[in-house]
């Protein structure tokens, strides 16, 4: 009997959404005869673990990245904590090389976990960031951020080549340094043609404090939206909990066919502007507002930009009110920019081919 070959799906614990887009990449592993084993820490460990009972999945080192509360200290915060980070990137490519001897592991598939690589092993790295935007030192930590990437034998990125395209000047770089390879959106959801129950989803994602933050705000002024709520607050915990207030139902999580299902349910969508619930939105073809996390630069620029493209309007956190989501039928919406992602060309690194 031929034994399935073992490839390592890492995604980054970062909130959810690099957790969420790996379980397209997982599923397509699994349809084209591989054996993906799961390896992450946190609530991405927890949620991938809930989506795939049934696969191996291994806890790696946390990069105990801590957030300022006030957003103008992001930075700040984020930048005097990059030596732990080194160290803890360190940490987990020891581990990495033990888990690949312990577990027979033939590949990597890392989605932004910079010490998920192996020499001896292909090894792939998914990233919408080839420049990380942090300001006046975006060009230091885009270098640092590619020194990383070309560790890896290639790097994926989830968006299409040309324009129009979802991550703008983050995914698209004017010179060819880096092996990338443009596979599409990524997105675990399907449009379905089903009976709008919901006239607003709100959704949250990403790290604390902010999500707490955005959960407070949003709990105070959609008691005065003038319509049907479903609010997902993306905290995953071992049971799925629901409770209803007046015009709201609250959801503590969901998973798979069920956010699946109120996604389409749902007539206009409340969130983050991160990139993995664009990549959603836009294969649902959405109409919705952008709160981006205060101080994260990826998010306030993705929401300019989309704004500035007329398809999604924003506002900033502490100024967000129920009455700007009236601003939302002023814009076209997201659109599918459709995908020629063909999964067996880019597995066959895994296969020699």
């Amino acid at each position: 009997m031929q034994h399935r070959k073992r490839i390592l799906v890492a995604p980054l614990n970062w909130g959810l959404g690099h957790a969420t887009r790996c379980i397209p990449v997982i599923e397509a592993l699994e349809n084209h005869g591989f054996e993906p084993v799961i390896a992450s820490d946190g609530v991405a460990l927890e949620l991938l673990k809930k989506e795939f009972p049934n696969l191996h999945a291994l806890e790696l080192p946390p990069y105990q990245i801590e957030y300022a509360k006030n957003g103008a200290f992001f930075k700040l915060k984020l930048m005097g904590q990059i030596p732990n980070m080194i160290k803890a990137v360190t940490r987990e490519n020891n581990q990495v090389q033990k888990l690949i001897k312990e577990y027979n592991i033939s590949g990597i598939i890392s989605d932004n976990r910079l010490g998920v690589y192996c020499k001896n092993i292909p090894s792939v790295f998914i990233t919408h960031q080839l420049k990380v935007l942090t300001g006046n030192t975006t060009w230091f930590t885009s270098k640092v951020h590619q020194v990383f990437i070309k560790k890896f034998n290639e790097c994926w990125v989830p968006d299409v080549a040309d324009s129009p395209n979802l991550s703008g000047k983050l995914g698209h770089l004017e010179t060819e340094e880096l092996k990338v390879k443009y596979i599409g959106p990524l997105s675990r959801l399907h449009k379905k043609k089903l009976e709008k129950k919901y006239d607003l989803m709100a959704i949250l994602s990403g790290p604390e404090p902010q999500r707490t933050l955005l959960e407070e705000r949003l709990s105070q002024e959609l008691t005065r939206y003038k319509g049907k709520v479903i609010f997902i607050k993306g905290v995953v915990e071992p049971e799925e909990k629901v409770s209803v207030k007046d015009n709201i139902t609250f959801y503590n999580f969901m998973n798979g066919s069920a956010l699946e299902q109120a996604f389409n349910e749902s007539d206009k969508v409340l969130c983050r502007s991160g990139y993995t619930t664009i990549m959603d939105l836009a294969q649902l073809g959405k109409k919705a507002f952008f709160i981006p996390t205060p101080g994260q630069y990826e998010q306030e620029y993705l929401a300019h930009k989309l704004k500035k493209s007329g398809l999604v309007p924003y506002a900033r956190q502490h100024a967000f009110k129920v009455e700007d989501l009236d601003k939302i039928d002023m814009y076209k919406g997201l659109k599918n920019l459709g995908s020629d992602m063909r999964w067996k060309d880019l597995f066959g690194l895994f296969e020699g081919e």
